[in-house]
């Protein structure tokens, strides 16, 4: 398999895995819409648990205490929840 093609399936890979979190969000919130202050409110929440993520393999310790130790979920997540506030745009636009 060439570069590009390897290339091609990572994204393929990390694209269903945003679709997989995005159910799995339905699931447990059901389907949402919020105002866009909300959004950025989740969104922001999330982003943060990537910062804390990405401080563990710099040896910076958190302030509190946080599930954040997986960076590629929590990058997940970010995505998953910027799929969501998307979604909520275009549905607005139609």
């Amino acid at each position: 398999m060439d570069k590009k093609q390897q290339l091609a399936q990572l994204m393929i890979k990390v694209n269903k895995d945003v679709i997989k979190e995005r159910v799995r969000q339905n699931v447990k919130w059901g389907h949402q819409r919020h105002h866009m202050g909300a959004w950025l409110a989740i969104l922001t929440e999330e982003f943060g648990e990537v910062a804390q993520a990405m401080q563990g393999p710099l040896g910076l310790t958190s302030m509190k205490d946080t599930d954040a130790n997986d960076l590629y979920t929590e990058l997940i997540q970010v995505a998953a929840v910027a799929s969501a506030i998307a979604e909520q745009v275009k549905e607005e636009q139609e």
